[in-house]
């Protein structure tokens, strides 16, 4: 079986970010309104941030980029986005990859954080748990970043189509309406022919094969954690003070959940 080196990790890795920019309007946008959060928030140079559902690393690696001093630590239980952050960034200072279940509790516990972290962020991750992990997800989060923490979570989120049938389509129709607009003849790579060209890739084939097992997408469809109201409901109910949207374009996200600040708690 052939062994992974950096440079192909990279190249996969290139080529999972364009896919998923074709399939994710304004994602760089994202990104960066994100990291402009966590600096702005975060209030310290060095901040220890913990990324969600990490997958490669695509978020990790521009929010050190941007800030240099900080500490990444990227959760996944995905084997083949953990090999392939692994192969990319094993020299990249401040980023540590751990192989980790948010939807199996405990845990934070494993991750051996030396202090609350100052941040959570994610993207385009968290609607993969069913609505009780996710839940139990931000509730243990809560636990383990610091008074006034925050979870910063870009998705594409869902209104309530009986609640908002109005706002809810225009919501949609203005993210597909960008997409025809960007790529008028289509996307050159589907999220599924991605994984197919990965399964048919011997350096993967036995990552891919070791994430079917782990049935990592299991429970994906048909839950409520694509809504807006689910995460706002979830969050309060983890003890966030503050729940909102700083970004938005259509049904793309970013969220913002703030932790009371240690004056408040002491109250």
């Amino acid at each position: 079986m052939p062994e992974l080196d950096r440079d192909t990790a990279r190249d996969w890795i290139e080529r999972w970010d364009r896919q998923q920019e074709e399939s994710l309007p304004d994602r760089e946008d994202r990104f960066t309104a994100l990291i402009d959060a966590v600096e702005e928030g975060a209030g310290r140079p060095d901040p220890l941030v913990l990324d969600l559902g990490c997958g490669p690393g695509s978020l990790s690696v521009r929010l050190l980029s941007r800030l240099p001093e900080a500490t990444v630590i990227g959760i996944d239980a995905d084997p083949v986005a953990l090999t392939l952050g692994l192969a990319a960034y094993a020299d990249l200072p401040g980023l540590r990859l751990v192989d980790l279940d948010l939807r199996v509790p405990g845990w934070s516990g494993q991750l051996s954080l030396s202090r609350p972290a100052d941040a959570a962020v994610s993207t385009t991750a968290l609607h993969w748990l069913p609505e009780p992990d996710l839940r139990a997800m931000y509730a243990e989060l809560a636990a383990v970043l610091r008074p006034g923490g925050l979870l910063l979570n870009g998705d594409h989120f869902v209104l309530d189509a009986e609640q908002s049938p109005v706002l809810a389509r225009l919501d949609l129709a203005l993210r597909q309406r960008e997409d025809l607009r960007r790529f008028p003849a289509g996307h050159s790579e589907s999220w599924q022919a991605w994984w197919d060209a990965a399964a048919a890739d011997p350096a993967l084939s036995r990552h891919v094969a070791e994430r079917r097992r782990r049935h990592v997408d299991a429970g994906h469809h048909g839950t409520n954690s694509t809504r807006l109201a689910t995460h706002v409901d979830a969050l309060s109910g983890a003890g966030f003070a503050e729940v909102g949207t700083l970004w938005q374009r259509g049904d793309n996200r970013v969220l913002c959940g703030v932790l009371p600040a240690a004056e408040s708690v002491s109250r």
